[in-house]
């Protein structure tokens, strides 16, 4: 059995650079959970319309997985620093445009062009496993704590982030949590990319010579696992809170959500701080397993109580099975990216989620407003045993 390693994470910040750039990071990042709520907060304040405050959230969703593989392959391409500050700054430009908009009651179809120019942010999160990759080439050991810490951020963004935005735009007015999320995007940004220390050689490399990751070995089933991934998140955010709608208490779905990614956050820093036994291939097929499994829990409370507060230690219990999946995937797929192109690689694997979040919630969305919140639990549960089916189909496992 693998033991906990004493100073783990401790030991991996004294490399020089990584507590500046990782302080970077994190201010940076916090605002990816809180563009969306702030949005849709300030859309349905305004227009009266969750639907199209919705729509608006999805296009640029759709506008992102679009764009950000191209975004990434620039940063590999030309380096980080070069290329995340003005895609950054457009970024914020879109969300402050957004703002201006909507109180300028300007036409709908200015909304929805205004929060897709948001699509032009980089991948934070990849940007920071591929300064972690590059610092710690050749020990797989701290690698494996350092995207164990990284998951553990975005849980912690996802689960702070739209509390934090919630409370600003009920507290003042509803445009606060765009204007504080933008702050904090361009000041973590400007920080991060002024590490340049721990930056990542470019690859020199061009686009025409670059093939597709998509057809790299190993890839296109690691990719379709992350798809049935975003599923499972996006149906479960939905079913979630039209059950405690049902219920007659949405104001608590956040913070029902708000434990499942507490549980993986906690299960992402416990997994760090191991080193676990067997190739990462295999582990991965166990890990999705233990969610597949794992996700049935919510299934039952809903169904066999009826009670929040049952679900929500349910979703607890569940979200601990996700991020030892989610860094045992990103590990392998930053084995199957070739180097210089880490960025690219790990925005391939965040765009498979957000396709699959976006398909995940409609599915969700759906079966709720047709059969019943309850019903809805299957969709995570069938898509982890998607993902599981897909897991098990034999690739080259080369090195993995």
């Amino acid at each position: 059995m693998p033991r906990p390693t004493p100073g783990t994470y401790r030991r991996l910040f004294a490399v020089p650079g990584t507590r500046a750039f990782t302080i970077g990071n994190l201010l940076a990042r916090l605002p990816m959970g809180m563009f969306s709520v702030s949005a849709v907060v300030m859309i349905a304040a305004t227009r009266g319309s969750y639907a199209l405050a919705g729509a608006v959230t999805a296009t640029g969703l759709a506008a992102t997985a679009t764009v950000a593989p191209w975004t990434a392959r620039l940063v590999d391409r030309y380096g980080q620093a070069r290329i995340a500050v003005p895609a950054t700054l457009l970024a914020a430009l879109g969300s402050l445009a957004l703002l201006l908009c909507i109180r300028h009651e300007a036409p709908a179809w200015t909304l929805f062009a205004s929060y897709a120019a948001t699509a032009t942010t980089p991948n934070l999160g990849g940007m920071s496993r591929a300064r972690w990759s590059h610092l710690l080439k050749g020990d797989a050991d701290a690698l494996h704590s350092a995207n164990s810490f990284e998951q553990a951020v975005d849980e912690l963004c996802f689960m702070l982030g739209p509390a934090l935005a919630a409370f600003l735009c009920g507290t003042f007015f509803p445009e606060a949590g765009t204007l504080a999320g933008v702050v904090l995007l361009v000041t973590g940004m400007l920080l991060f990319s002024a590490q340049r220390s721990t930056e990542p050689p470019v690859t020199g490399r061009t686009f025409t010579q670059a093939k597709s990751l998509l057809r790299a070995p190993g890839m296109p089933p690691l990719l379709a696992v992350c798809l049935a991934m975003g599923v499972v998140f996006g149906a479960m955010e939905v079913v979630t809170i039209a059950f405690a709608d049902a219920q007659g208490h949405r104001s608590a779905a956040g913070v029902v959500l708000g434990l499942q990614a507490a549980g993986s956050c906690v299960a992402g820093l416990l997994y760090g701080a191991v080193q676990p036994a067997g190739p990462p291939r295999k582990r991965y097929v166990w890990c999705i397993a233990a969610m597949t499994a794992l996700l049935t829990l919510p299934l039952l409370a809903a169904s066999l109580t009826g009670s929040l507060l049952t679900l929500a230690g349910a979703l607890l219990v569940a979200g601990m099975a996700t991020a030892p999946t989610m860094v045992t995937g990103m590990t392998l797929v930053q084995r199957r990216t070739p180097e210089g192109r880490i960025n690219e690689g790990m925005t391939l694997a965040v765009t498979g989620l957000l396709g699959g979040i976006a398909c995940g919630s409609a599915l969700g969305g759906r079966l709720a407003e047709h059969a019943s919140a309850t019903a809805g639990f299957g969709v995570p549960v069938a898509a982890a045993a998607v993902a599981l089916l897909i897991s098990l189909v034999p690739f080259d496992d080369t090195n993995t």
